[in-house]
């Protein structure tokens, strides 16, 4: 037996592993920016830039073997390390200046990070660490998870992996679809609609939302809004395209149409507000995050919509755009129209996505929440 080490794989796994490490921290940091609190968020989390620049060298001076795929991993790896590099940059640079300018900083250097997502997850299937990695963090030590995931490699679904789709004229109505490798493609999945924010769209926001879609077995959607955000105040063009896009995707998955979230951040989570509402909507459970909402619009709502239908709304004690005070007013709203309301304050965070409550909160959809 050759116990020697081998030096090809240990400068893999130098690389690797720090980098992994170093997008978990990124994570945590794109969750929590604040245009207030920037340096103290760089100090946080800055340092995890260091191992992955230190094993960098190896890795590149290691000798590859040849090997199908071997070097469209090095390059992801490579592109990978890029983006999360931009990423500590935006970082630091919001950090020396102050205010939104400051945000607008760090939200660009951010993109590094989805670019870092974009790159690994083909690898997903090859690599236990890299697969680990696009799972919530609840997770991450499922025996019998990864045993699926490990099976799904050999024999993945028909349809399984991320699609991107363009909408009629261009990407604007186009979508994002997430469809779990392991699923039973005869089976009906439950099913996630994932609503963008203002300026925001479809491919970008799937990535939110996919760790816990995949270690919960359900299909994601995230589609793109037709106009400059979602039809809030105009003619609601985006709720016939939503339609479109779940019947397109019952042709590749068949959907439980008695588990569908609709969800959103900002713009997205006030439309979900108005598409859920609507009498014929094809939500059973809603999940609004920093969305603005105004009691008045339940006087336009349908009592038996609202009575029994299961809302959880979650929003940060520091957002600076929707104040906190209108998502304790929307939960009290609801409260006295009989929805079971659930209404997650997070005191610590600003007008961002906490992608780590994506997990509790597909938990709550799901019916496997604990007490």
């Amino acid at each position: 037996m050759n116990d020697a080490p081998n030096p090809f794989l240990e400068a893999l796994a130098g690389a690797v592993l720090p980098l992994l490490y170093a997008m978990d921290a990124l994570s945590f940091a794109r969750q929590r920016v604040d245009p207030f609190t920037m340096p103290q968020l760089h100090d946080a989390v800055g340092h995890t830039a260091e191992p992955l620049e230190e094993a960098l060298p190896a890795f590149r001076a290691a000798e590859w073997p040849e090997g199908e795929g071997l070097a469209d991993f090095r390059e992801r790896v490579e592109t990978a390390a890029a983006g999360v590099a931009q990423a500590f940059a935006g970082l630091k640079a919001a950090a020396e200046i102050e205010g939104f300018d400051a945000l607008r900083l760090a939200r660009r250097g951010f993109k590094g990070l989805l670019e870092a997502e974009r790159a690994l997850y083909p690898m997903a299937a090859l690599s236990p660490p890299i697969s680990t990695y696009f799972l919530s963090d609840d997770a991450r030590a499922n025996a019998a998870l990864a045993a699926q995931l490990e099976a799904a490699a050999d024999n993945p679904h028909p349809s399984g992996g991320i699609l991107e789709q363009p909408g009629p004229d261009g990407p604007n109505g186009g979508y994002a679809r997430y469809i779990p490798e392991y699923l039973d493609a005869s089976v009906a999945a439950p099913v996630i609609i994932a609503l963008h924010g203002g300026r925001g769209n479809g491919p970008e926001f799937l990535w939110s939302w996919l760790q816990a879609a995949r270690a919960r077995g359900c299909v994601l959607l995230a589609p793109t809004a037709l106009g400059d955000t979602w039809a809030i105040s105009s003619d609601d063009v985006d709720s016939p395209n939503i339609d479109r896009i779940l019947a397109e995707t019952e042709t590749a998955q068949p959907l439980d149409r008695s588990r569908v979230l609709l969800t959103g951040m900002s713009d997205g989570g006030t439309f979900s507000y108005v598409l859920g509402l609507m009498d014929g909507s094809p939500a059973t459970h809603l999940a609004p995050f920093a969305a603005s909402f105004h009691p008045m619009l339940l006087e336009f709502v349908s009592p038996a919509r609202v009575a029994g239908l299961p809302i959880r709304l979650t929003h940060g004690g520091r957002d600076w755009m929707f104040a906190i005070d209108m998502a304790r007013t929307a939960a009290a709203a609801f409260q006295s129209k009989s929805a079971q309301i659930e209404f997650h304050e997070l005191p610590d965070r600003a007008h961002v996505f906490p992608a780590d409550q994506t997990a509790a909160t597909l938990d709550w959809f799901l019916g496997e929440a604990t007490a």
